[in-house]
């Protein structure tokens, strides 16, 4: 099945570059040159994956963010032309997933893009081939936190969280793998599937899962220096 793949940046240039290659690997691709006219898309239309410059008119990228973030659990890729810490960190934390400077390489942007729904498909082979053995053995610790990789719905308590796309992938890859610890180049390379991206992203998104989940239920911990640990007990 085709994705749909909303582009939204002011800069009419680097909305058709973006999505004639898109068109050009299989992608349905829909610009739009506003924060406003992306909203008015999302709602008319089934969006798979959003790309969003940060630096535009009538509503700015960070906004319409969140905005999609209150409504949909869609993967969103920020573009910026500012290479500040802060621009990223307060991107990645009001919920995108992904994070590009300007200028970029077009081919990193369609090999994040592709790498998303790689990792999707993935996910949805693995929870087929799941067996009933694993939840009848899982702890009752963790039978707490449901994950359902089919959905993409995560619930804590029978509380539904409000995870994105990236963070849900994040807990999932960790609670899969209990009691291991895994590197932040393990997550990344398992999460997003590229050798592009900045390990920082991977720290930012593991705090905003920490802080949805709660300081009760201590699922992650750090291993200092190494990475982190999925613990489905009291250790």
């Amino acid at each position: 099945m085709e994705k749909t793949v909303l582009v939204a940046d002011d800069d009419r240039d680097i909305v058709m570059l973006i999505t004639e290659s898109l068109k050009f690997e299989q992608f349905i691709a829909i610009p739009a040159y506003s924060g406003r006219e992306a909203l008015s898309i999302l709602r008319e239309n089934k969006i798979d994956f959003v790309v969003l410059d940060i630096m535009m008119p009538e509503i700015d990228g960070l906004e319409v963010c969140r905005n999609i973030r209150s409504e949909y659990n869609i993967p969103i890729l920020l573009l910026s032309a500012r290479n500040r810490d802060m621009d990223k960190i307060i991107g990645l934390e009001i919920g995108a997933d992904d994070y590009m400077t300007k200028p970029f390489s077009i081919q990193e942007l369609t090999s994040r893009i592709k790498a998303h729904f790689r990792k999707v498909d993935r996910l949805y082979k693995e929870w087929n081939s799941l067996t009933q053995d694993k939840d009848m053995n899982t702890q009752a610790y963790s039978s707490s936190l449901v994950l359902n990789e089919k959905t993409f719905v995560a619930s804590l308590n029978n509380q539904r969280l409000d995870l994105s796309t990236k963070e849900f992938q994040i807990l999932s890859f960790l609670k899969n793998h209990p009691n291991n610890v895994l590197t932040r180049e393990q997550i990344y390379e398992n999460v997003w599937g590229d050798d592009y991206g900045e390990l920082n992203t991977v720290t930012v998104h593991i705090k905003n899962i920490r802080k949805k989940l709660g300081a009760k239920y201590d699922f992650i911990k750090t291993i200092w220096g190494v990475g982190y640990k999925y613990v489905e007990g009291n250790e």
